[in-house]
């Protein structure tokens, strides 16, 4: 694991609440998937170990189509298993791809980091490349569609 794509972001929030959306269905379903998709937590055990079990899905038409004309499923369940859980400071999780066509699934490790600084929290989200360097640009695109989602959920 040597090459890890690292990004960042501070939100104007509480650790607690920051924590809460990557650990409760609630919380995760109110941001992850890129624009255009939203996901549904079917099981979470948060625990070195324990799984997400989710399911992620195209939300708008024009997603469905994009899904079609690439082959892949509008809808895709997704399993992640934890490695490291650290209440209030880190996450880490390795996240099985098993959903590109025509590519043998392998896992992508990912690492979550909570800086809590006044009223503010800074995260690190650092992910390993995918298979080439197209599936690893819309990766980080995602997370970036992603992260700005989260940002805006803890507005609310």
């Amino acid at each position: 694991m040597s090459e890890r794509i690292t990004l960042e972001r501070t939100y104007k929030a509480t650790l607690d609440d920051v924590w809460e959306m990557w650990t409760t269905k609630d919380g995760i379903e109110s941001w992850w998937g890129p624009d255009g998709f939203a996901v549904e937590v079917h099981s979470i055990d948060l625990r070195v170990g324990g799984v997400l079990d989710y399911s992620m899905f195209a939300a708008t038409p024009e997603m469905v189509k994009a899904m079609e004309q690439m082959k892949m499923p509008a809808r895709s369940r997704h399993k992640m298993r934890y490695t490291e859980v650290t209440r209030h400071t880190r996450i880490a999780y390795q996240h099985a791809m098993d959903f590109v066509p025509g590519v043998a699934p392998y896992e992508i490790g990912h690492a979550v980091e909570f800086f809590a600084k006044g009223d503010e929290v800074r995260m690190v989200v650092a992910f390993e490349p995918m298979h080439d360097a197209i599936w690893t640009q819309r990766a980080t695109a995602g997370w970036n569609m992603e992260l700005d989602k989260l940002g805006k959920a803890l507005a609310r």
